[in-house]
């Protein structure tokens, strides 16, 4: 279950109309912090990323379905159903102590900066020049604004 500071900066992001995916910053954000407090851990960047985003579906923000294997899209649709359902049931107590001991047990240096450093570059150049460049003046344009 995301923090209620978490919840609370993602539905600000939503009235202000920002994107889905700046909306789903925030748990992902959270995902990091919480790596590398030790309350539990990731195999990858992208795993941390992942989590982060299943959560904000969970959460009900409106993402679009993943590009990838269809287990993949699947479990994206399962999250984007339970955030309908609106049923706040938790795992049993067995099975989060599981969930928690299998994370725990990932390394915690997957959040580090430099490792999310290197996981932006790569997918920055997976980009090509061009999204980049817009991407860039995009954001030009945003910090004038503010």
């Amino acid at each position: 279950m995301p923090d209620r500071k978490t919840l609370e900066r993602a539905k600000e992001d939503a009235r202000d109309g920002k994107s889905p995916s700046t909306q789903a910053g925030e748990f992902v954000r959270e995902e990091i912090h919480h790596i590398r407090e030790g309350k539990h851990g990731a195999s990858s960047p992208q795993q941390a990323i992942a989590i982060g985003l299943s959560k904000a579906r969970r959460a009900g923000v409106k993402l679009s379905p993943p590009k990838g294997s269809a287990s993949l899209r699947k479990k994206a649709k399962q999250d984007t159903q339970a955030a309908k359902k609106g049923s706040k049931s938790k795992p049993s107590p067995s099975r989060s102590r599981a969930i928690e001991g299998a994370l725990k047990r990932e390394p915690r240096s997957t959040a580090s900066h430099s490792a999310l450093s290197r996981h932006a570059q790569q997918s920055a150049a997976k980009r090509g020049k061009l999204s980049r460049k817009n991407a860039a003046a995009r954001a030009a344009r945003t910090r004038k604004a503010a």
